[in-house]
């Protein structure tokens, strides 16, 4: 089983995070790559800005995105692949911006990676 967790790049990074991994199409505002301390930036992992802007934080959607984000990843198993690579070798943290902490595209990429 792997250990993936899941932080927002806004709070301070922390030995016991592993590898971190910046999961956004985005670069976060206001903060520096030293500041974020990801080991890898993969955007292309991140949902496509039609899916990111269809889901908009929207609850009503969340069913929606999840299955569509499922979709987009099954597309790009060299990226999946790149991900489980990461979490093989240890203890892996998907960071991510968004202010909602469960419902998130980091949320929907664990679960995917979690079910590989």
């Amino acid at each position: 089983m792997f250990d993936i967790r899941l932080k927002r790049v806004y709070d301070p990074a922390s030995p016991e995070d592993g590898t971190r991994v910046l999961v956004d199409r985005l670069w976060p505002r206001g903060l520096t790559a030293e500041k974020v301390q990801a080991a890898l930036w993969l955007k292309e992992i991140a949902p496509s800005n039609e899916l990111r802007r269809l889901f908009h934080h929207d609850l009503a959607r969340w069913d929606e995105f999840r299955m569509r984000y499922f979709a987009e990843l099954d597309g790009q198993p060299e990226t999946v692949e790149k991900m489980l690579a990461f979490a093989r070798q240890g203890r892996l943290t998907l960071l991510f911006a968004a202010r909602d902490v469960e419902f998130n595209q980091a949320v929907v990429l664990r679960e995917y990676l979690l079910a590989k």
